[in-house]
């Protein structure tokens, strides 16, 4: 019976794991005229919970600097609970670093625009991510260094 178990990719839960809001500078930095540079970072990770069931992190922190001032920075942590059965375990390692940062990106977005917003700048609107691209970039890296490829689930 176990043999013709159908695979199962399930959303158990969504939610913000940490939300971190900073203007260090205000609130002069709100009188300065000049735009600032903005850089973007994302993060995955994944580990296991329980009987085929993993929590993704999927990290966005996004710094706003003029010169060596830091305007803002908002970091988000979105995770998700995902339910994943009778799936090869070649599968869940893409499923972890592909399938569910894609899901749980919408999400991230929303939550920096939003806090970026509430911060009391304009809002920040995070472009299309390729995680398939991020995931293969870092599977040729491991090859290349010559470090086994490991599932980087804990």
């Amino acid at each position: 019976m176990e043999q013709n178990a159908q695979p199962v990719f399930g959303i158990e839960k969504l939610y913000v794991k940490d939300l971190s809001v900073e203007v260090p500078n205000a609130p002069e930095i709100f009188l300065e005229r000049e735009a600032p540079q903005v850089e973007i970072q994302l993060n995955t990770g994944g580990r296991t919970v329980g009987d085929s069931v993993y929590e993704v992190v999927l990290t966005v922190t996004v710094t706003a600097k003029m010169g060596d001032k830091t305007v803002f920075l908002v970091e988000v942590g979105q995770a998700g609970i995902f339910r994943i059965q009778n799936v090869p375990e070649e599968q869940i390692e893409p499923l972890i670093a592909v399938a569910c940062p894609n899901i749980l990106f919408p999400y991230a977005r929303e939550a920096v625009s939003d806090s970026v917003s509430r911060a009391g700048f304009q809002p920040i609107v995070l472009q299309p991510v390729n995680f398939e691209g991020m995931y293969m970039q870092r599977l040729q890296q491991q090859e290349q260094s010559g470090a086994p490829v490991e599932v980087s689930i804990q």
